[in-house]
């Protein structure tokens, strides 16, 4: 036999044989694991930059929204300014949200993947409608029993059949950088009426503003724009 030949052995042969075979479907799963972590990145940033998705728990946007929908909301653009009759999605910590003890870290982490899923709604993140803008005087109610604006009255073909415009008589007047916001199931809607006595006075900061829903997404049945 020559020198430096190596003699046949089917075991060593077999070995590289079967480790030939194994090298593909491990990268094939590292590829796999790799596109996926990929997907999330992306994922992550559109949601956090562009837009988000967010699942609606209550019933006081109806007949506009509807519990159990999921909505894409758009973030806004940096300097952008909500205008009155617009929907938007707002951190209600400081405002609208009761101040709470924190939940512990495994319950939080749950609450986390639930709303990133879009299975779950928070309790500190509000879907209303913009009523009011700095320098606006709201009141309710004018002489038609309608909404009133800087004198004059609102129409406002959005707020649920049969509800009134507002149970409660109010004058607010918005200052810079605040939103007097309201929902249209105004029977049932806890919006800014309702923190009138409270610090703040009901109105909401503009840069607490998440972004504007652009569609509801599920169920299928009522999909499409806002």
């Amino acid at each position: 036999m020559p020198t430096g030949t190596r003699a046949w052995d089917p075991h060593t042969t077999g070995s590289h044989a079967v480790r030939r075979e194994r090298q593909p479907r491990t990268r094939g799963w590292r590829s796999v694991v790799l596109a996926l972590l990929v997907a999330a990145l992306v994922a992550g940033v559109l949601r956090a930059f562009v837009v988000d998705v967010y699942w609606i728990g209550s019933d006081s946007m109806q007949p506009t929204v509807q519990p159990g929908d999921r909505v894409l909301v758009g973030k806004l653009s940096h300097g952008s300014e909500p205008e009155r009759g617009d929907l938007v999605v707002f951190d209600g910590r400081g405002s609208f949200a009761p101040l709470r003890s924190e939940d512990p870290w495994p319950l939080q982490a749950l609450q986390t993947v639930g709303r990133w899923t879009g299975l779950a709604g928070s309790d500190s993140v509000y879907l209303k409608r913009v009523l009011g803008t700095p320098g606006d005087t709201v009141s309710c109610c004018g002489p038609s029993g309608r909404l009133v604006v800087n004198g004059e009255e609102l129409t406002e073909d959005y707020v649920l059949e049969g509800d009134r415009p507002s149970e409660v008589e109010f004058t607010a007047v918005v200052p810079e950088g605040r939103l007097w916001l309201m929902g249209d199931h105004r029977s049932v809607s806890v919006d800014s009426r309702s923190l009138l006595g409270a610090p703040g006075g009901g109105l909401v900061r503009a840069d607490k503003v998440v972004g504007e829903p652009v569609a509801v997404l599920w169920p299928l049945d009522r999909a499409g724009q806002l």
